[in-house]
């Protein structure tokens, strides 16, 4: 079927929008097909709160300033040098400027929240959060004329001699196939799969919660990795981080994310501690607790704080277990008492001198003689009443992904597909190989979504 549209973009959110929103302004025709009900539109990008923005000076309300070096320098250290150095400097590069261009299709920043986030200096926050920001963008695309089918699921791209011919959707409980002149995928991972997941981690991944929208299905992914579209990273490797193990299946959102563990101790099913809890400040660490998570027993985290430790960390969606004894606490979390005991107490006199302590920095507070250590934070916990939560891996998106160049092009071995691009978590693993630093993601989703969208249209014109 003949189609009048020049651009076909597949997905929702962050980096779809500003694909299509830079691929209109550009004078294409273009049209979003997007998995989810209109109510859900967006992706994962519904629930993020942030990017991360470098800038040599104050830049909206973002403070002081944060050089391409150590942005770089930071994500090296959370991705323990497993990332694509020269696409991670382009992307901070560009962050720069996408501030601005941000606030001129619609969206809006605030101040950075304040407690263990520490991040006023280096992410700019959405007015109103990520739900807020993807409205922004559907009212900008609406007034370009791009269209949006929502519901409308794509199930095939046919490639033919390094170009996609044609796609097939699923709308309205039809089959429809459209020719566009070229294809933006921003469909993110494959996360929602748990049969996926399980196959890459095994029995575990039974047990692991979805952060996101249960719409990420790799779908798309998977027909073009079939294909012979160049794929790139580990299909174990993911942005997990521990959140409430009480959060729902699918979707609970950046709010089931605990960010008590600095102030904590953090013990498996046996009652151990299995890692140290202040090896850094919360934003450069939290990603890597969903792995850490994911190796103990069962898949499941304790974290033991008390009551002087209780507000120091943004409040949690669901209250904490609550005891007036350690003993309570254990018997009400299902943890063996005499070891929880036991590890509170030898944690206890590790602690030394916590004169030093301050919650929103490192602070050298650490212990002495204990395997593993916590190195920052470390005050005895001794003030009742005590409190609890329970951790479990929550998965955000999965680093399994498109493989593309520096023009967010997708190749099948050494050619270029000419008509095929790809943004956000989708060809994420491009850059990072594992670990995560907080709203990188829509980082790329942003850079990445406005070089495929001015691509295609150049293309396509």
């Amino acid at each position: 079927m003949q189609t009048p549209y020049d651009i076909a973009v597949i997905g929702g959110g962050n980096a779809a929008l500003c694909a299509a929103i830079t691929a209109a302004e550009a004078g294409a025709k273009v049209v979003i097909l997007e998995a989810a009900p209109k109510p859900y539109r967006g992706g994962n990008s519904r629930h993020t709160r942030n990017f991360r923005c470098m800038h040599s000076g104050p830049l909206g309300p973002l403070i002081e300033s944060y050089s391409e070096d150590e942005y770089l320098a930071d994500l090296l250290k959370v991705t323990d040098g497993k990332t694509d150095q020269g696409l991670a400097r382009m992307v901070i590069q560009a962050s720069e400027e996408c501030l601005p261009w941000m606030e001129e299709h619609g969206v809006r920043f605030q101040p950075s929240l304040s407690g263990t986030l520490s991040l006023a200096r280096t992410n700019a926050f959405f007015r109103g959060g990520g739900k807020s920001l993807v409205n922004a963008y559907y009212r900008t695309a609406e007034k370009l004329g791009v269209d949006v089918l929502y519901e409308a699921s794509v199930t095939h791209l046919d490639v033919q001699d390094d170009v996609v011919a044609s796609l097939e959707y699923s709308y309205q409980g039809e089959t429809h196939q459209i020719a566009p002149k070229a294809v933006i995928v921003a469909s993110g991972g494959f996360q929602a799969d748990t049969d996926w997941l399980t196959r890459a981690w095994g029995p575990a991944a039974k047990n692991f919660l979805i952060r996101g929208t249960p719409y990420n299905r790799g779908v798309v992914l998977a027909d073009l990795l079939d294909q012979g579209i160049e794929q790139v990273g580990d299909p174990t490797q993911c942005h997990a981080v521990a959140i409430d193990g009480r959060a729902p299946k699918f979707d609970g959102g950046i709010v089931t994310r605990l960010d008590c563990v600095p102030f904590s101790i953090v013990v498996n099913k046996n009652a151990e501690r299995f890692y140290d809890e202040g090896e850094d400040v919360w934003p450069k660490r939290y990603a890597i607790w969903g792995r850490l998570v994911a190796a103990q027993p069962d898949q499941v985290g304790y974290v033991i704080i008390d009551a002087k430790s209780l507000d120091l960390f943004m409040p949690s969606v669901f209250p904490p277990i609550k005891a007036d004894t350690l003993a309570e606490l254990a018997e009400k979390m299902g943890l063996p008492v005499q070891k929880l005991e036991q590890t509170v107490a030898t944690f206890n006199d590790s602690c030394g001198d916590t004169s030093g302590f301050h919650p929103t920095e490192l602070d050298g507070v650490g212990t002495t003689g204990l395997a593993p250590p916590k190195t920052n934070w470390a005050r005895p916990i001794t003030q009742a009443p005590f409190y609890g939560y329970s951790l479990r891996t929550g998965v955000t998106f999965t680093y399994l992904g498109l493989k593309v160049d520096a023009n967010a092009q997708c190749s099948i071995g050494n050619r270029p597909v000419s008509n095929l691009w790809a943004a956000g978590e989708t060809m994420a693993g491009s850059i990072l190989g594992q670990g995560y630093l907080a709203g990188f993601g829509m980082t790329i989703g942003t850079v990445f979504g406005r070089i495929a969208g001015a691509e295609a249209a150049k293309y396509a014109n």
